[in-house]
């Protein structure tokens, strides 16, 4: 089975001194990074997702702006795909399902941030689209989430979500388990 790595807004607005940073992004950041070096070293194709925020009130991501550009850890090399998408799901208004069909991708491997936003978007349209997926639980963060007067912590809202998409959308693996 053909496999893909996507890479999902790994950028620097959500790491430390960045202007949305992640709790978590460094040590999601480094499993991603072992993810994309192995398959770098086995030849299989990588995709970037660049997260360009187009809203006039936009706080983050904001195109040109070194916060916007993709976090030097998972750097991309030279004939990487890199897609530039402007919503949470990557697929919406983008190339990126015309890419993986073209290279005959059946297979996609999953590692980013936000979790609960543009990961989760991203793997339920790719299911939904005929794909097998497996999501790198350690190489994703997300941040504290609160609605109807209840707080949930990032790790609590990674659980969540993990295990949501586990239930019907993805195998779910850590970094070392993956790499096994």
């Amino acid at each position: 089975m053909k496999t893909a790595l996507l890479l999902i807004d790994i950028q620097n607005d959500y790491f430390p001194d960045g202007s949305f940073p992640l709790p978590g992004a460094e040590a999601a950041g480094k499993n991603a990074s072992a993810i994309l070096q192995h398959f770098r070293e086995t030849g299989q194709v990588v995709v970037h997702v660049q997260h360009h925020s187009v809203r006039a009130d936009a706080a983050f991501f904001i195109p040109g702006t070194t916060g916007a550009e993709i976090n030097h850890i998972v750097n991309p090399a030279i004939g990487e795909k890199v897609i530039t998408k402007n919503f949470p799901n990557s697929f919406r208004g983008t190339t990126l399902l015309s890419y993986l069909h073209e290279n005959l991708i059946e297979r996609i491997i999953i590692c980013g941030m936000m979790t609960h936003m543009c990961v989760d978007a991203t793997l339920r349209a790719a299911k939904d689209f005929g794909f097998t997926c497996t999501l790198i639980a350690d190489a994703c963060t997300t941040k504290d989430l609160a609605v109807l007067d209840k707080k949930a912590s990032a790790e609590d809202v990674q659980t969540a979500f993990c295990a949501a998409l586990a239930y019907y959308y993805a195998e779910v693996v850590n970094t070392a388990t993956f790499l096994k």
